[in-house]
């Protein structure tokens, strides 16, 4: 899903840290998206991080017929590896957090409504809709002993993209940890995994851009900025990512419950916590439900905040970062 709501202010002097130790930039595209990362080192790691990159595709996305996803949705006995394992796990457990609003097994209905990586050919209606629900629900799905998984039907499939922007930056920030940088930024489609202090010897400056809808393209309109570090964030939101249809404007968003484009008063939710993966996870569910609902589900999780935005409000939780 498109999602660059959230964008760095690169106010950076990219200035020498003491001994050979330089911040260091690295930009590009992947995955359909852009990132944008800089990072404390001794040595340029660009290769490094494109091999993670790789990694990532390899295994979570839908788009590459090869990949172990392409592979289970296909129906294919396969053993999934560790990265499909940890998302799968994590992806159940923000789907029991968020009674059942974040569930990457609603593909096929996403597929059906144009967003998802592959043409159905069928148009969304009722009957249309009703076939595929039977198939949605994680909570419905296991790893076995071998790590294969066990479907909770055999035309259950599963698109990740929810969570794996979020995963691959807290990949390439470990791979960065492991190589011994400890002052990083990495940005990938407007998500962030951030550790230790930016170039000008702060936390990072993120920009939270207002939900401004616009025909001409992506609008970057500042709604607040806000300091971070040591913690993953994102954002999602509908006003950028919708198509005009016979039925009038959809958005990407679909329900689980319902299996249409969900309609609530949420125009967009930025999410901060632990890990990015987890903060790109539970911004996605709070764009399936109200933004009442969303924000009594952020209250109940330690350690994870968020930025609500509203046609005529912004809520934020009780230890979201100052506004500025």
């Amino acid at each position: 899903m498109h999602k660059s709501a959230v964008c760095i202010l690169f106010l950076m002097f990219l200035a020498s840290c003491g001994g050979s130790r330089i911040y260091r930039e690295a930009d590009g595209g992947v995955w359909n998206t852009t990132y944008h990362i800089v990072y404390d080192a001794d040595r340029d790691l660009r290769d490094s991080v494109m091999a993670v990159m790789r990694q990532v595709e390899r295994s979570l996305s839908p788009f590459s017929k090869g990949s172990i996803v392409s592979r289970v949705n296909a129906g294919e006995d396969v053993v999934t590896d560790t990265l499909f394992r940890h998302v799968f796990h994590v992806s159940r457990t923000v789907n029991g957090h968020s009674g059942g609003m974040f569930d990457p097994t609603v593909a096929p209905l996403v597929n059906l409504w144009g967003f998802g990586y592959r043409e159905t050919g069928v148009e969304p209606s009722a009957e249309a809709v009703g076939s595929l629900l039977r198939l949605v629900g994680i909570g419905g799905c296991t790893l076995d002993g071998e790590g294969k998984v066990v479907k909770k039907h055999p035309g259950t499939e599963f698109n990740f993209s929810a969570i794996t922007k979020g995963f691959g930056c807290d990949l390439v920030g470990e791979m960065l940890h492991r190589n011994g940088v400890d002052n990083y930024m990495v940005e990938i489609g407007g998500e962030i995994a951030s550790a230790g202090r930016s170039p000008r010897g702060t936390d990072w400056r993120v920009m939270v851009d207002a939900p401004v809808d616009s025909d001409a393209g992506v609008v970057h309109e500042r709604l607040a900025v806000i300091e971070v570090t040591d913690c993953g964030i994102a954002t999602s939101g509908n006003y950028r990512n919708y198509r005009e249809t016979a039925q009038g404007r959809v958005w990407h968003t679909v329900s689980p419950q319902t299996g249409r484009p969900a309609v609530t008063d949420l125009l967009s939710a930025t999410v901060m916590a632990p890990t990015c993966m987890e903060a790109d996870a539970y911004a996605t569910a709070c764009m399936a439900m109200s933004a009442a609902d969303a924000m009594v589900m952020i209250e109940s999780l330690p350690g994870i905040e968020a930025l609500l935005v509203t046609g005529d409000s912004v809520m934020v939780s009780t230890k979201f970062p100052p506004l500025k």
